[in-house]
């Protein structure tokens, strides 16, 4: 697949070739899905917690004796039914990872790209430069017409991610850290032409 090469200064720099097995297959929104919720399952820091009947503040003797009050038997003010007492089956500090195929993972990226791809909002950047001003940057990026972009280069420099840090909307990332849930987040997709040799070797 042919796809044209766009530049920063909104020129052209000639055409690329997009590997169709990873820009040219079928989208599978059940499988995009499916690593979405893998992803954001990873990212939970699973830090809520409550406390139980043995961790409440409160005495630990008996409230009244056995028999005879009419009352039903208790045996201490911590138990859930009483207003200071521990909640029961509450959150408590775990981690939310689970395991997922790397071939599911693969084919949901394949599909992101491709998804990004069939809808027109896939760009290749000849290369992602900048001489480390964000305003420089920003007035680029609007003149582009790209007010949420996630851009993907092979070894992101240090300038360009410098310039576009303080951006709304914009993300940059490297190729080995290119994911569904931040392709599918924003509205364009921009690779530069290494960052598709990159994908390509790291989804061959």
């Amino acid at each position: 697949m042919q796809i044209e090469i766009k530049t920063l200064a909104n020129g052209t720099a000639g055409t690329a070739e997009l590997p169709d097995e990873l820009f040219a297959a079928a989208p599978r929104a059940d499988i995009m899905a499916r690593v979405v919720h893998w992803q954001q399952a990873r990212r939970r820091a699973g830090t809520h917690k409550i406390k139980g009947m043995g961790e409440v503040s409160g005495t630990t003797k008996k409230p009244y004796k056995q028999k005879g009050t009419g009352n039903a038997r208790q045996g201490s003010l911590r138990a859930p039914q009483f207003r200071t007492g521990g909640v029961v089956h509450g959150p408590v500090v775990r981690s939310h990872e689970y395991d997922l195929p790397k071939k599911v993972r693969r084919l949901g990226l394949i599909s992101a790209l491709s998804q990004k791809q069939a809808d027109g909002k896939l760009v290749v950047l000849d290369a992602a430069t900048a001489g480390g001003k964000t305003k420089e940057l920003q007035a680029q990026l609007k003149a582009l017409g790209w007010s949420s972009a996630l851009i993907v280069d092979q070894a992101v420099e240090e300038g360009f991610l410098r310039a576009s840090r303080n951006i709304v909307g914009v993300d940059v990332l490297p190729t080995m850290g290119a994911n569904v849930y931040d392709i599918l987040r924003h509205d364009m997709l921009v690779v530069t032409t290494a960052a598709v040799a990159g994908l390509k070797e790291r989804l061959a």
